[in-house]
């Protein structure tokens, strides 16, 4: 990745921040968004390639940390950021896209920095009032902000997950961060459902109506018994 997207597509880096999110599909936790502004010196470090920046997915726990940890490093001078997150009772209040698109627009608010334009990863962007936004498809392959808020999201909610998951260990959030593995999907099934999972989502309905008859048949049989 490197800056020549920026020229190609008449955007001033200074003048434009970037957005991402993560956590659309899990079953649990909540949806984190950041926004990120660079200076042209954090771009020329970034360009050395002396941390990988790149989509987050592409990126190992340990490279993702690694990034934070450089990111928290710089001066606010070259590089602001911020991060939001949207709760599961919103998400099941609002539905997984108009969530998104608040932990987008909270995350835009919260870096409180005037720019010219946002630009967001995927197809559909938040209305940020007075800033311009252009949607970027695969933008964190391409915009080095998007890159950026994208990995700085993901460890942000992993972090949350996982500490969810001293409490709720049975469900393994500490390496699904959520998402529906097998032994998540097991947990469901006979333990139900937490606090923490989304509720309105199709597969948590199903899971959590078999859940529920699991336990009554269960009950049954222990009472014949």
């Amino acid at each position: 990745m490197n800056s020549g997207w920026y020229i190609e597509n008449n955007v001033q880096i200074e003048n434009s921040i970037g957005i991402d999110e993560v956590g659309r599909g899990p079953l649990a936790g909540p949806v984190v968004a950041a926004a990120v502004w660079l200076s042209e010196k954090a771009v020329a470090i970034l360009e050395k390639g002396d941390v990988s920046v790149r989509d987050s997915k592409k990126l190992s726990s340990r490279q993702r940390s690694q990034v934070v940890e450089w990111v928290k490093a710089q001066p606010k001078s070259i590089l602001k950021y911020a991060v939001a997150e949207v709760s599961v009772e919103e998400i099941d209040s609002l539905n997984i896209l108009n969530a998104t698109l608040l932990a987008m627009k909270r995350a835009y608010t919260f870096l409180d920095f005037n720019v010219s334009i946002a630009l967001i990863d995927g197809n559909k962007a938040p209305d940020l009032e007075n800033t311009k936004t252009r949607t970027v498809i695969k933008g964190d392959d391409k915009v080095l902000a998007i890159a950026l808020a994208s990995i700085i999201a993901k460890e942000y909610r992993d972090d949350i997950m996982k500490n969810l998951s001293k409490k709720y260990p049975l469900y393994g959030w500490d390496k699904n961060v959520g998402y529906g593995s097998q032994q998540h999907i097991y947990a469901i099934l006979q333990h139900g459902v937490t606090p923490h999972h989304r509720k309105t989502f199709s597969p948590m309905k199903d899971l959590a109506s078999v859940s529920d008859g699991l336990k009554s048949l269960v009950a049954k049989m222990t009472s014949v018994s």
